[in-house]
């Protein structure tokens, strides 16, 4: 299947055969035809699927068959980085003079983005708190949203933005198309759908809490007080095959610490957490992604933000406190295809929740133990069973989504 048996016009199909995008992947041919249909939908799938292209694709088809004024379509998303590269994303796609798209995120000058929005912008992408404060302001006019976009939508609900995403929803009109995107499906989820959605179908590619399959997983129990001389090991020992490390951690100043200790130690290593201006997170980013830097220590924050090309690592540093979680951060390596390999430190009192990601994500997870790091094998992972996926009906993973009650 290419992307015109999909339904799109030449012009998007053009774009993508510009940016490599042969052959849709399965969200994609999933997704797709329903949002030009006209339904609601919830996308479930991994990350580095393809779920941004499988959203603002047919939304560029719709907005450009029929030009009208106002802001026609509104993406929300959890953090700044998200944003930001769903904006470039829809730079790729989008014709050099098409609908006119303005992102607003916290850490940018607000002012400017007022003006941004006064010219006008068929397409605002947000982060929920920015978006309030233009609100509050009277800068920005959703009266005319046709398309609502929830992208990460589970992060949102982790990340306390709930209750901003139900007063932004109650300023859009009720007459509307809505897109509910998410790494994971959880009951919580399911209850939003059932709240702000109609009669939504879902496509869902990939069994939930499932891990890339192109990632290999390795856990090292080690001591307390030996974490950070096993990181060491790990990153001086294999340099030539750790070519590009993200590194997370569960606290801002552990970032630091760690950035700070990696630097000592010659590694070409940034940082990048809440604490940290707009413009030094884009920095780090980019030097990551342009390989000037080969270390970048990370809170959660950067999780589903991190748009890099061959990640060959990711460490958990800190084993994640919600084993969710733990299948964003690792997603950040072997996407598209590609090879990739995550390890995470475990010590003796993070077992328990290493417990939980393993049921989870179905799998009991190799332990490799080195004694000269306090590696003892005492305590051995019990086994697990997979969860049950949704029943899948129809063609591509789809099956219609019903709401309980309206």
């Amino acid at each position: 299947m290419n992307f015109t048996e999909l339904g799109l016009k030449a012009a998007l199909v053009r774009a993508c055969e510009a940016l490599g995008y042969t052959e849709p992947t399965p969200i994609q041919k999933g997704a797709i035809p329903f949002i030009l249909g006209g339904s609601d939908l919830i996308g479930c799938a991994e990350t580095g699927t393809g779920k941004t292209a499988a959203f603002l694709l047919p939304i560029l088809q719709r907005i450009t068959e029929r030009q009208l004024p106002g802001t026609r379509v509104l993406v929300l998303a959890p953090t700044r980085e998200l944003a930001l590269q769903i904006e470039a994303s829809y730079r790729e796609l989008a014709p050099k003079k098409g609908p006119r798209c303005v992102a607003v995120i916290g850490g940018a000058n607000i002012n400017r983005q007022c003006d941004a929005l006064r010219r006008g912008a068929a397409v605002v992408i947000a982060t929920p708190g920015r978006l309030i404060d233009l609100m509050e302001r009277g800068a920005v006019d959703l009266k005319a949203i046709e398309v609502l976009v929830l992208d990460e939508a589970d992060r949102m609900l982790d990340m306390g933005f709930w209750p901003s995403v139900r007063r932004i929803i109650a300023e859009v009109p009720a007459k509307r198309q809505t897109l509910l995107f998410s790494a994971t499906m959880s009951s919580a989820i399911e209850e939003i759908a059932r709240k702000t959605m109609r009669s939504p179908e879902l496509v869902e590619v990939s069994r939930r809490g499932r891990a890339a399959q192109t990632v290999e997983q390795t856990v090292y129990p080690v001591a307390t007080s030996s974490k950070t001389a096993l990181l060491l090991d790990l990153l001086e020992r294999e340099k030539e095959t750790f070519d590009r490390v993200l590194v997370f951690t569960s606290t801002r100043r552990g970032a630091e610490r760690l950035s700070h200790i990696l630097s000592a130690r010659e590694h070409k290593v940034n940082r990048i957490h809440a604490d940290r201006s707009q413009p030094q997170r884009q920095a780090a980013l980019r030097d990551f992604s342009e390989g000037h830097t080969r270390v970048l220590v990370a809170t959660d924050i950067a999780a589903r933000g991190i748009d890099v090309d061959s990640i060959s690592h990711v460490i958990n540093y800190d084993v994640p406190a919600a084993p969710e979680d733990y299948v964003h951060r690792i997603g950040r390596t072997g996407r598209a295809g590609k090879a990739g390999r995550a390890i995470t430190l475990v010590t003796p009192v993070d077992e328990l929740s290493m417990r939980a990601i393993e049921r989870l994500t179905g799998q009991q997870l190799e332990r490799v133990c080195l004694p000269a790091f306090g590696g003892a094998a005492s305590v051995t992972a019990s086994p697990t069973k997979a969860p049950v996926p949704f029943k899948q009906l129809g063609r591509g993973g789809r099956r219609s989504f019903r709401p309980r009650s309206r």
